[in-house]
């Protein structure tokens, strides 16, 4: 049975979707920049904050860069509590698991000056045994460097480990470090991306996590 359980925070455990995609186009508004498409941006989200705009407008590194200095600034503003929510049955299976001696952890493309605050709105900072975010790592996602770390400083093995997530980063970032992975639909991505990522299960609600044959 698997010990740890690494969940991807975007998507996967906070429906953070809108409040990302308006900072997006708050940003592109602010700097003069054509704004790319809503399902363009969407696509992007859980890799870096740089690359989301980079991928998602095909600007070169350094506006991207530029456009994620503005796009913290501007997020600072517009994340006022409650914006981001918990998906449904998110905070309830969590303490499941964790009442079940399930190891939990969290491996996000979020820097922790954001993450934090939004995992502590939940009410869950105390379930998570480590938060790892993109200012803990040189390699993100879909490099295993985040799950790797994490690994790491527990001493457990990839094949005791499940990573969860929304998008195919996610995915490949879990298989890349030897773990299972699985796919959850109701977040930025379709079903077919989770499964051409390498999925071992996909799930329809988070729920849906304990009743798989872990």
């Amino acid at each position: 049975m698997k010990k740890l359980y690494i969940f991807d925070f975007d998507g996967t455990l906070g429906d953070s979707r809108g409040l990302i995609v308006r900072t997006m186009m708050d940003t592109f508004e602010k700097l003069g920049i054509a704004k790319p498409t809503v399902e363009a941006c969407i696509g992007t989200i859980g890799l870096p904050l740089a690359d989301c705009f980079t991928v998602s407008a095909h600007l070169s590194d350094e506006v991207g860069e530029q456009c994620a200095d503005v796009y913290r600034k501007i997020f600072k503003r517009n994340n006022v509590k409650g914006a981001v929510k918990p998906f449904k049955g998110v905070i309830s299976t969590l303490n499941t698991l964790h009442g079940q001696g399930k190891i939990l952890a969290v491996a996000s493309s979020r820097g922790h000056e954001s993450l934090d605050g939004l995992v502590d709105d939940f009410g869950i900072t105390n379930l998570f045994t480590s938060i790892i975010g993109a200012d803990d790592v040189v390699n993100a996602k879909p490099d295993p460097e985040p799950v790797n770390k994490i690994l790491s400083s527990l001493s457990i093995l990839p094949k005791d480990t499940v990573v969860v997530g929304d998008a195919p980063y996610d995915i490949l970032m879990g298989k890349n470090a030897g773990a299972s992975a699985i796919g959850v639909t109701y977040g930025n991505s379709k079903r077919e991306e989770l499964q051409e990522a390498g999925a071992d299960f996909i799930i329809e609600s988070f729920a849906d996590l304990l009743k798989l044959p872990l």
